[in-house]
Order: structure tokens, then C-alpha cells, then sequence
């Protein structure tokens, strides 16, 4: 693709800004290689921090895909070291995003805004990147729940060295408060001194504004559980702005079809890494399934040898054939005991005759990564509407959303993609109910945000949607209940051990994958 030159460099900033993941903040703050403003360009700086955020080999495997990915019952695995899938411990997996993006995303935003923020000449630069740190840190509290934020990625700036844990309302409201502020002062007059440093919008100020409210538009709806009358106050807000309006306006990060950082991290690891790992959920298929959903032959293809990884010869694409597509329960092994996947119900005599991820969509190295999209607005914005927040036909705003969801898969590599007249007898077979609005609107949502795996866990955590049953399996840490949240680095205990005990004192079940974050009411 067009960024190779600055991929290149993802390399190059590791060596300066601590790539080797240390569990740890402090190794962040003391860093004697530092690269100082006079010798670093903070455009490439800004690159490496979007490249992180999209996901990396490290937390997409860890987080997204062996968590995440099978909680949410989009994916399954019979592998043992697939940990979400049965509930089961791994403190290292755990905190593997965190582990990941406080030495490098959050770091490399930290310096850039501080690095644009009184200088004229990068207005809309220092608004974007506040914008890219929003975004950033809305997901790192959405997994963790309260974290270093206010003094976060600051060691080398303001020598903090033991950062605190802010609450997560607190990060909410700064969040919240950030984003309408950059929005407000983007100025689309003003230089585009990013350019083609932004692997997002290319620094494109209207574009980011859009980004912004869009944002906004999530974290509001992600509070209609907490504090309802905040919710619908930055709804309106962001309404009153300028959302994404279309599937052009979509926030895409693009890969290159290689095996390193520049790789689609969910794609690399499906197609490359560990190819024969997973399965798409019997829950996902039989889902699209029962609704004659003609995404399935986009999301799923099943292979004669998964295992053979992306570029080895003999990789298969597989078949996409509707009628073939199979999903595997979750919950399952090949242990040869009682839950062996040979003694599932729908066992179909060969593992490899259950439906992968699509080689040609989402497992691919290249893969695209989706960060925020038209069609979850218009999914938002229907629960909104539904809910009386803001103008507008909820059914109106549900049958763009899925229309939007359908089209928007041509940008992941679908060919020819869902056709029009194939979306509007999906709409006419399934027309919008309010009695059933919020299972609808959400579980839809799950189904759009397929490889989009924390934001499928975030909904679905604050609003209960799909109605996903969990599986028992011995061993699991949860009590048989889908996890709420991933456990801090056990490191922390030691290293930021103050900070890390007032945090913990404030979950209601302590440090556990079984503690709610602030938003996450029962």
C-alpha cells in the first residue's frame, strides 16, 4: 500500500520508545535512549501510535482474539491456550494490552500532543492527535476500568515515574470533555501539517471532526446505564455535531500484506500465526443462519488444512459456499473426554469441517482495521432514538445502520458484496420492531462488529445484548459467567504498588475478570 515508508519507521521508534513491553510504567519514564524533539519528527511519531491502536500481533492475539473474540462467541477454539473461550486464567494475556500500549500508543500520543500544543503552525495536528488519544485511552479504561490516564505516558516529560489510577469516571468526563473541545478547534482552513503521516484521514480536519463526535456519540451511549441523564446530554451534543455520515467517512486503518507491525494484527494471527486455532461460534453461524444473512459467505469459508499458514504453499482459501458454512459450539476440547468436540451435537465427523474466518475478508495479513464506522452510528443513534434522546425514526435509523453494515463490507475485501437487492429483502424479511428494539439494534451491532472485538464485548457488557449463553467448563475463573473486564498486570503490584491498591480497593469484586467497570451496571 502508500505507507510503507512510514511503517518502516515502527521499527526504528521501538528502539527509542519501548517496544520490549514491559509490564511495567517505570521502565516507560526512565529511558536514557529517549529520541528528544530535535532529533524525531513527531509526524512519525503520530504514525507509530495509530499503527499501535490498530493492533498489533501481541494484544490482538492475547486480547482480541483469544479473549475477546470467543467470549463474544463470534469465534471458538477446542485449544486450550484460547483462554476466553471456556473462561479459563492467563495473567499474561490479560494484560497484554496494556502491556503493549502504555509503553508505545499512549507514549508516543503523550509526546506528539505535548510536542504540537503551542505551536500555531500544528493547530489541527495537536486537535487530532487529542482526538487519537481519546480514543486510545476510551478503550484502555473500557477493558481495564480505572488506569493511569491524567499521568499517563508523562515519565519522560514530567518525570512520573509511579502514575496514578484515575477513576473511570473521571476519564469519561475528560474524554468527553477532550473531544468536544478539539472538535470545536479544528479548522479545516488551517494547515494539514500531518498529511500522510495520519494513516486514518490523511489529516484531513473535517474528516477528524466527524471522528470526534462520533467518538463522543459512543462513549455517551456507553453511559446510558450509569447516568442516563449525561448519556443523552453528550448524545444531543454529538448529534449537534457532524457524525460520520457515510461508509466514506469510515476511520479505516490499512495494512500491508506483511508479517511484521504493519500486518492487520487479527488478520496475522488468523491467517499467519495460529491458522488453525479457531473456528467461527455455532452461536455466530446458526444466528446469520436463521436470518438468511447474506454477510455469512464474507465472514466464513471452510478450508480442506487450515493449518497451513499465509504465504507457505498449499494455504487455503477455502470454500464460501453458504450451505457449507458450519460453526463450532464453544466450550469444547480434544481431550477425548466428556467435552471433546467430537462429542458436540453438531459434530460433523471432521474439525476442519467447521467454518474458519474468511481469507478474503478478515484473515488476511492486509486486513483492514475498522476503528469507528457509519453503520455503529446509525446503530447508536437508533437505541437513542428509541430511547428518546434525539430526533429521528429509530426503524429509520436501524434499516440505514444495516444497510450500511452490509455495504461496508465490500471495504474489507468482499467481492462483489451484499447487493442492494439482497439487503432489501434481508429489511423486508425482518423489519424493525420497538417492542424487540434494543435486542435488535444490539444484537445486530454484534454482528457488524465482527473483528471488532472489544467494542462487540463493550455493548454487549452494557447492554446484555445478543443473549449469549455461557459455557461451564471445568477450571474457568468466572463462576461459568462471561467475563467483565480484564486484570491488571500482576506486576503492578510491586512496581506501582500504592496506585495499583487504591484502584483495586474500588472494584466490587477486586482484581478479577468478574468485576464490573463503572459503567457496567447490572
Amino acid at each position: 500500500m502508500k505507507n510503507k515508508a512510514l511503517y518502516s519507521i515502527i521499527g526504528v521508534l521501538g528502539l527509542f520508545l519501548g517496544t520490549s513491553c514491559q509490564k511495567g510504567l517505570e521502565s516507560i519514564n526512565i529511558d536514557p535512549n529517549h529520541i528528544n524533539g530535535e532529533q524525531m519528527d513527531f509526524n512519525y511519531i503520530f504514525t507509530a501510535a495509530e499503527v499501535y491502536t490498530s493492533g498489533t500481533d501481541w494484544d490482538a492475539w492475547r486480547n482480541s482474539l483469544i479473549y475477546t473474540s470467543t467470549m463474544m462467541q463470534h469465534l471458538a477454539s477446542t485449544q486450550s491456550y484460547w483462554n476466553g473461550d471456556k473462561y479459563t486464567y492467563n495473567d499474561g494475556y490479560n494484560s497484554a494490552f496494556w502491556d503493549r500500549n502504555y509503553p508505545n500508543a499512549v507514549t508516543n500520543i503523550a509526546e506528539v500532543v505535548q510536542a504540537f500544543k503551542d505551536d500555531q503552525n500544528y493547530v489541527n495536528a495537536y486537535n487530532i492527535a487529542r482526538i487519537l488519544k481519546a480514543f486510545i485511552f476510551h478503550r484502555m479504561t473500557d477493558l481495564y476500568g480505572d488506569v493511569p490516564y491524567s499521568e499517563a505516558g508523562l515519565g519522560y516529560i514530567s518525570k512520573i515515574n509511579y502514575p496514578k489510577y484515575d477513576k473511570q469516571e473521571d476519564i469519561y468526563a475528560d474524554l468527553l470533555k477532550e473531544l468536544k473541545e478539539s472538535a470545536e478547534a479544528l479548522d479545516a482552513n488551517k494547515p494539514n501539517t500531518l498529511g500522510s503521516a495520519d494513516l486514518i484521514y490523511g489529516g484531513d480536519a473535517l474528516l477528524w471532526k466527524k471522528f470526534a463526535y462520533s467518538l463522543m456519540l459512543r462513549l455517551g451511549m456507553r453511559m446510558s446505564k450509569v447516568d442516563a441523564a449525561k448519556a443523552q446530554q453528550w448524545v444531543q451534543t454529538a448529534v449537534q455535531g457532524e457524525l460520520i455520515a457515510s461508509n466514506a467517512d469510515n476511520a479505516i486503518i490499512k495494512h500491508d500484506a506483511v508479517t511484521n507491525d504493519a500486518a492487520d494484527g487479527n488478520g496475522k494471527v488468523l491467517s499467519f500465526q495460529d491458522p488453525n486455532a479457531t473456528r467461527l461460534s455455532k452461536t455466530f453461524v446458526d444466528y446469520l443462519k436463521s436470518t438468511d444473512d447474506p454477510r455469512l459467505i464474507y465472514l466464513g469459508t471452510v478450508a480442506t488444512n487450515p493449518s497451513i499458514a499465509w504465504g507457505s504453499q498449499g494455504f487455503d482459501y477455502g470454500d464460501t459456499t453458504y450451505a457449507r458454512q458450519l460453526g463450532m459450539p464453544n466450550g469444547y476440547d480434544e481431550l477425548g473426554g466428556a467435552t471433546d468436540i467430537s462429542r458436540a451435537s453438531n459434530w460433523p465427523g471432521d474439525i476442519n469441517k467447521y467454518s474458519i474466518v474468511n481469507r478474503y475478508t478478515f484473515a488476511r495479513v492486509d486486513a483492514p482495521t475498522f476503528l469507528l464506522t457509519y453503520s455503529a452510528n446509525q446503530f447508536l443513534l437508533a437505541e437513542a432514538a428509541l430511547r428518546g434522546w434525539t430526533t429521528g425514526n429509530a426503524a429509520d435509523y436501524y434499516n440505514t445502520a444495516i444497510r450500511a453494515a452490509m455495504q461496508q463490507l465490500t471495504q474489507a475485501g468482499a467481492s462483489p458484496g451484499v447487493s442492494d437487492s439482497q439487503i432489501n429483502a434481508y429489511l423486508a424479511e425482518h423489519p424493525f420492531s420497538a417492542t424487540n428494539g434494543l435486542i435488535q439494534i444490539n444484537t445486530q451491532y454484534w454482528v457488524a462488529t465482527f473483528m471488532d472485538e472489544y467494542e462487540a464485548w463493550s455493548n454487549w457488557r452494557r447492554t446484555g445484548y445478543p443473549e449469549l449463553t455461557p459455557v461451564n467448563y471445568f477450571g474457568n475463573v468466572t463462576g461459568g459467567t462471561i467475563p467483565r473486564r480484564f486484570t491488571y498486570p500482576v506486576s503492578e503490584a510491586t512496581i506501582n504498588g500504592q496506585h495499583y491498591t487504591e484502584a483495586v480497593s474500588r472494584l466490587s469484586d477486586g482484581d478479577k475478570m468478574t468485576s464490573r467497570v463503572w459503567w457496567d451496571v447490572k
